[in-house]
């Protein structure tokens, strides 16, 4: 028998917080619940170091709780925030048995759109792909995981903050016809994200899990540049069906972009085609073609890593502005040739039957 959300928060609220008072999901302590179908149920406590010591025996009864709850298999609880000077029998000693990456309820794929660099337009890009699939008929969600530089809510004209009536479960944006979470719609326009790692990644489980995403086609996840945290938690957490990279046709860049596809080899994770953005630039006076960063060099880094290539996107003024507005080329101008390329791209994945 499956066990439900609501019947695992039911017991979990009947265990009291010996510190904040109330129990410990309406203090906070208990967080990142998962409840998966094969009847496994995990969360994390996290407690203030200064108490760590009073938190104990909160977790042993929340298991005990747990475990007599008709359909549960299986409770993991990490506790998290305990000083090195709590008595070693107050520690969390056990390490947290791995679990695979999950599937996300109700998503059919999660595709991730990454850079070994930044400053190749890759949030741009993703930003056009997600309209473009929509338009498709696709439902599509894009989550802005570039957490120290969201740039979604600008390019997609979302504002304000995601409601949460429940106060742990995420209601995401929606514009354009793509639904959307980033973490800069919980922080101001000019507000540093100072984060360490666990930080980032707590987030991240939180944006991925904790979002009413309801019934997608597809996610598309904007990736923040390099092979970091945020990469690394994404594809053991959760199943990523495939990677796409974007570079320019730069040699700087496509240093990078190796870096990039090694580490999703590692990974496991699929390289779906790589992408030469900013390939050329055409003048709107005099129609000279000019390529500033070189051309073809994404073209044959693909052939030489054996992946295919997915679209050449130009280096366009209209495209820079459209996104700046709040509404993507695709979306502004979507008959235009400037949106052309993110159509055929679109039509490229769908083709394949990846989107």
């Amino acid at each position: 028998m499956a066990i439900s959300r609501e019947a695992v928060l039911a017991v979990l609220k009947k265990v009291i917080d010996p510190v904040a008072g109330g129990n410990i999901v309406a203090s906070g302590v208990m967080r990142a619940l998962n409840v998966d179908e094969t009847g496994e149920v995990r969360f994390v406590l996290e407690v203030p170091p200064r108490h760590a010591g009073s938190y104990g025996a909160v977790k042993d009864e929340a298991e005990a709780a747990l475990q007599a709850l008709p359909g549960v298999v299986r409770v993991s609880v990490v506790m998290t925030g305990h000083s090195e000077k709590a008595p070693p029998e107050l520690r969390n000693t056990r390490k947290a048995e791995p679990a695979g990456p999950e599937r996300i309820p109700g998503i059919a794929r999660i595709i991730a759109i990454a850079s070994g660099k930044g400053g190749v337009g890759k949030s741009t890009l993703a930003a056009n792909l997600a309209c473009a699939l929509a338009q498709q008929g696709r439902r599509v969600g894009l989550l802005d995981a570039d957490v120290y530089g969201p740039s979604q809510p600008r390019m997609l004209g979302v504002s304000g903050r995601p409601a949460s009536p429940d106060g742990k479960t995420i209601l995401p944006m929606r514009n354009h016809g793509v639904t959307m979470m980033s973490i800069g719609l919980m922080t101001n326009e000019d507000q540093a994200v100072v984060w360490r790692g666990p930080m980032l990644m707590g987030a991240l489980q939180q944006m991925l899990m904790q979002v009413q995403w309801g019934a997608l086609d597809i996610l598309l996840v904007d990736l923040p540049p390099g092979t970091g945290d945020v990469q690394m938690t994404l594809c053991q957490k959760t199943v990523v069906d495939g990677a796409i990279i974007v570079s320019t046709p730069q040699d700087v860049a496509l240093l990078d972009a190796r870096k990039g596809i090694d580490m999703f080899r590692q990974l496991r994770v699929p390289i779906l085609g790589m992408i030469e953005n900013m390939s050329t630039h055409i003048c709107s006076r005099c129609g000279h073609e000019e390529h500033v960063f070189g051309h073809g060099g994404v073209a044959a880094e693909a052939a030489k890593l054996g992946v295919p290539l997915l679209a050449e996107v130009p280096l366009d003024l209209q495209i820079r502005i459209a996104s700046d507005g709040g509404a993507p080329v695709t979306v502004s101008q979507p008959d235009s040739t400037q949106a052309q390329a993110f159509r055929d791209l679109a039509s490229a994945l769908l083709a394949r039957e990846v989107a």
